[in-house]
């Protein structure tokens, strides 16, 4: 079982502000066993809930009877099956010297939780979890990860194979149980369909009109397709930042599908042969990095961003906090080199540094303020 150690620092730090915190993420990302080592270092009692299991949910019948007496750290696990039990998480939330810190998983992002964000508005601080990363594999398992991708089973099966059966396992449980479970009306045919479509579409720009025609439905209902992945935490829907540069910028948004294993499951790609001679190779591994990059600076949605002018200069990933601006290129040779779009960057965008994410070994400057870094040593040369 591998430690998941920079999200149990992300925990610690949010229940440094908070008494309850929220852990969002698919199915089989790891977000039971990343409670029990959160769970396994807590000095006080620990009260876990599965509300996937009959005799749990019987416990909960009382919300306010079953959780009121406890102490220390209470676990709700899948949430979503339950959204009725925010009010009373609000007035246990609100009691003073509160006795207990509440540790609440879910399957769904903050969209699909509508009662969290309102009942438990201000009380609360969530946390996405995606999958495994550098600093939880290794660097030198990079290539299998990109591959198969950072579920836990995905990423340790005993073959390529295997993995890709796994992939195909869950993309199909996903599709015809848990997009139900979380209100989903429309049919799993229709929805693998569009799911795939943005496999097609990965790392690029987004436009509702073209998508609807390509499907064979309204910009509407493309839309709410759509949405219906990225509240699922299965799509990453990237905005374009459109700061007050006063020149024609890039508004519609980029998608990437968040994990490069599901991806190439999609795409039908089952080993690294075929994905180095794949067409959207250089997108996949461009998606890859922009989780290496995110996991790694512990960048929140609301902070990361791509920047592109009607001119063609752009930066793939822009995480925004404050007046800082981090900025990053990704290009997947292993011999980078320096181009009129990063000068671009720089001047507009007001940058001290671009860091140009590439697929070789070595990290070295470029250019004055352009650095060339190793996609394997994005832990050791991006400061946090």
């Amino acid at each position: 079982m591998l430690e998941r150690r920079g999200p149990l620092r992300g925990l610690d730090a949010a229940f440094a502000g908070f008494a309850a915190v929220a852990i969002l993420g698919p199915r089989q990302i790891g977000k039971t066993t990343l409670a029990r080592q959160f769970a396994e270092r807590h000095p006080g009692p620990v009260t876990r809930f599965d509300l996937e299991d009959a005799r749990h949910l019987a416990r909960l019948e009382d919300p306010l009877g079953a959780l009121e007496p406890l102490r220390g750290l209470v676990v709700l696990d899948e949430i979503q099956r339950r959204p009725e039990l925010f009010p009373a998480l609000r007035v246990l939330l609100d009691r003073p010297r509160n006795p207990a810190r509440f540790l609440i998983l879910g399957s769904a992002g903050p969209q699909l939780l509508r009662q969290s964000s309102e009942t438990l508005a201000g009380r609360i601080a969530f946390r996405e979890l995606s999958g495994l990363d550098a600093e939880e594999t290794g660097s030198e398992a990079i290539p299998n990860r990109w591959l198969r991708g950072g579920f836990p089973r995905a990423f340790l099966a005993s073959s390529d194979r295997a993995s890709f059966d796994w992939r195909r396992d869950f993309a199909r449980t996903f599709l015809e149980r848990d997009l139900p479970q979380l209100g989903a009306r429309q049919p799993a045919p229709a929805l693998r369909r569009f799911w795939t479509m943005t496999a097609h579409l990965h790392g690029q720009l987004w436009n509702h009109a073209e998508m609807a025609r390509a499907f064979g439905g309204s910009a509407k209902t493309s839309r709410g397709y759509r949405d219906l992945l990225d509240a699922a935490l299965v799509l990453r829907i990237l905005p374009a930042w459109s700061g007050n540069l006063g020149k024609r910028q890039i508004k519609a948004p980029r998608i990437y599908l968040r994990d490069t294993g599901l991806l190439h499951y999609l795409l039908d790609v089952r080993t690294m042969t075929e994905l180095e001679s794949h067409p959207k190779v250089g997108a996949s591994f461009e998606g890859f990095a922009i989780h290496e990059l995110i996991a790694h600076l512990d960048a929140q949605p609301e902070e990361c961003y791509f920047w592109r002018m009607h001119t063609g200069a752009e930066v793939d990933l822009l995480v925004v906090r404050g007046r800082e601006r981090r900025a990053f290129e990704i290009k997947r040779t292993t011999a980078p080199r320096t181009t009129r779009s990063m000068h671009t960057a720089i001047e507009d965008l007001q940058l001290d540094r671009l860091d140009v994410i590439h697929g070789g070994r070595d990290t070295y400057p470029l250019r004055d303020r352009i650095r060339a870094v190793s996609i394997f040593r994005i832990r050791e040369d991006v400061e946090v």
